[in-house]
């Protein structure tokens, strides 16, 4: 395959994972009053690690011995940065909106940067800490609605604070893979699913002790499907393609187009209203993420 249309093939990949990404707020929305949270949690990770056993058991069979090693590593990234995270997610959609899910998710690029800072030390330009606070105050526009005396007044939405922290647990697994084993990616995402899945089961029997444990209506059965096929299989496929042939740093970029694409299928689907405060949210988080890129381009060859 010629160069530019392996480019091609890994832009076209990325632009899917992002898009898959962006849907499953919408899927976290058509997911309310139809399956419970928990339960959702468990599906979803039942059906990608039964996925990923079927296309990554032999890379992970070549593995183990690395693996083994840092069993206990791997199996808080995959507790923190898929269970938990997608536990605040979807619990969040029930007290708050589609586009505002997807515009919070916007903060990760920027919790990432100054978790590399407190974590590793990596330098921080000054540019870059603009575009921080410039991405930070346009989460906060969102979550006050475009009014900050709520920060002030701390009324702000329950649904957009879980947000928030899950956007926090899910940075703080991004900047855990630095220190991931050098094994292949489809062994590396197994076994986290793997123990996504184990630690989800805990949260579903807990949900099921206190009485709110609902069985998935049939549209929850096709929002759970839905979920497994695209954000938490064929999106995380998408992605290792799309790294291995542009590198990780630029396949990153892509991930500032989650709640871009979270926005409109938010309007387009769910008919969800979009404000003058959700665009001006929109360009002060997405001037943040283009600030912190500038800062690191303008120190790096």
């Amino acid at each position: 395959m010629s160069e530019s249309k392996s480019m091609l093939k890994a832009y076209c990949m990325l632009g899917f994972t992002t898009l898959c990404w962006g849907g499953n707020a919408i899927f976290g929305q058509l997911a309310v009053g139809h399956v419970s949270p928990m339960f959702l949690v468990t599906l979803r990770w039942l059906g990608a690690f039964i996925l990923l056993l079927i296309v990554g058991r032999n890379y992970a069979r070549k593995d183990w011995p690395v693996l083994r090693e840092n069993l206990p590593f791997l199996f808080i990234m995959g507790a923190t940065g898929f269970t938990i995270f997608n536990v605040l997610f979807y619990v969040a959609a029930y007290s708050t909106t589609a586009l505002n899910v997807g515009i919070i998710q916007g903060a990760m690029p920027m919790l990432v940067l100054m978790g590399m800072f407190f974590c590793y030390g990596d330098r921080i330009t000054a540019v870059q800490f603009v575009g921080v606070c410039v991405g930070l105050i346009g989460v906060c526009a969102v979550v006050s609605e475009g009014d900050f005396n709520k920060l002030l007044k701390l009324g702000i939405s329950h649904g957009d604070l879980l947000m928030l922290l899950a956007s926090v647990f899910y940075a703080g697994y991004a900047v855990g893979l630095r220190r991931a084993p050098a094994v292949s990616p489809f062994s590396l995402f197994l076994v986290m699913a793997g123990s996504a899945l184990l630690v989800s089961i805990i949260f579903s029997s807990f949900e099921y002790s206190q009485g709110h444990s609902q069985w998935p209506t049939t549209q929850g059965w096709i929002v759970a499907g839905l979920i497994t096929f695209f954000p938490s299989f064929i999106a995380q496929l998408f992605f290792i393609q799309g790294v291995s042939i542009i590198g990780a740093g630029r396949a990153g970029v892509f991930v500032n187009l989650v709640p871009v694409f979270a926005a409109i299928l938010a309007v387009v689907l769910l008919k969800e209203e979009f404000r003058i405060y959700h665009a001006v949210s929109l360009l002060l988080v997405f001037g943040g993420i283009a600030l912190s890129e500038l800062g690191k381009a303008g120190r790096q060859p």
